[in-house]
């Protein structure tokens, strides 16, 4: 009996505990279903807070942002502004350049300008004389514009940029056909552009035979030339030089252009007379002589660039044995 008694005296305390235990799980989970809602509120009322403050944030990120921008349109406007102050002074720079040139007392600069021909005291070599045989022209005839025609070869330098090919490619054609007929007859005949393009480039770096049929082709060609140039005569120079330079030959190189759009006029000096250095006679490699058409002038009214033409070619033909010619502006007619 006793032992019964114990073991129900075991159960019932083992069930008591039990049933406490239930009785705490469940009031905990009533005291925290009743605090969740609290809980999520707060939650909830600190999400507003974090969106609120980062919006605000973003506000003010957005108003920088536009003021940056406003400051660098304003930036690019004056930069706009700046580089049109500098074109126009660019140009008036041009002006005064021409204008100097004008004013100079050099007689032969002054022709230039003027478009007159300019003397030049320089004889037939023997070789010439022999291929000119009878023919004795009147003493002016020596001369091209100014430039003599005193070379057993000649190379034609010709830009081919867009200004010359739309305003002044009849006048190139004609000059190239007045300075052909001078020379009653030569040894060899190239023609370039001023980027060292050959017009034929069939007889790339050979001279081309003096024929009546050679001449007319050539001038033909020339007519419906389409080719690349950065109006500067630097590389077509050099290029001339470098290929066709020969201490048993007497050549000259004719320029045609209207502007020097890009390029140092001291640094292209320099680069010339390098390449053109004098022999031991003093002598230069390839005489250089250069016509100057006024396009820039005729279509607008100023220099522009062409008195940069000018000033180069001035310098070139002086130190290079040749002569600068500028064509009468079509105005003046």
């Amino acid at each position: 009996m006793r032992q019964r008694r114990e073991v129900q005296t075991v159960s019932t305390s083992f069930l008591d505990a039990m049933c406490c235990g239930l009785g705490a799980i469940i009031l905990l989970l009533t005291i925290v279903k009743q605090g969740e809602p609290i809980r999520l509120e707060q939650a909830d009322r600190e999400l507003e807070r974090l969106l609120a403050e980062y919006t605000e944030q973003l506000a003010d990120i957005l108003g920088e942002t536009e003021e940056v921008r406003s400051q660098e349109l304003e930036i690019v406007d004056d930069v706009e502004l700046d580089r049109a102050q500098m074109a126009q002074l660019e140009r008036e720079l041009a002006r005064i350049r021409a204008a100097f040139i004008a004013e100079q007392d050099d007689a032969t600069v002054s022709e230039e300008i003027a478009g007159q021909l300019a003397q030049a005291k320089q004889s037939l070599s023997e070789e010439m004389e022999r291929l000119l045989g009878s023919y004795r022209p009147n003493p002016d005839e020596y001369k091209v514009g100014g430039i003599p025609v005193d070379s057993e070869y000649i190379i034609f330098l010709i830009d081919t940029s867009g200004s010359m090919k739309q305003y002044e490619w009849d006048r190139v054609q004609q000059q190239l056909q007045e300075t052909l007929d001078v020379y009653p007859t030569v040894k060899g005949i190239q023609v370039l552009n001023d980027e060292g393009e050959h017009l034929f480039r069939s007889y790339r770096g050979e001279w081309m035979p003096d024929t009546p049929s050679r001449r007319q082709a050539i001038v033909d060609a020339v007519r419906n030339w389409n080719s690349f140039s950065d109006s500067s005569p630097r590389e077509g120079i050099l290029a001339a030089i470098d290929t066709y330079y020969d201490p048993e030959k007497k050549i000259s190189l004719y320029v045609y252009s209207d502007d020097l759009s890009r390029g140092s006029i001291s640094a292209i000096v320099r680069e010339v007379d390098r390449r053109n250095a004098v022999d031991a006679e003093g002598n230069q490699r390839v005489r250089i002589h250069a016509v100057a058409f006024p396009v820039y002038y005729d279509v607008t009214g100023t220099l522009l660039t062409a008195a940069n033409f000018m000033i180069l070619m001035r310098a070139i033909c002086q130190r290079n044995g040749g002569t600068l010619v500028a064509l009468p502006s079509r105005r003046a007619g």
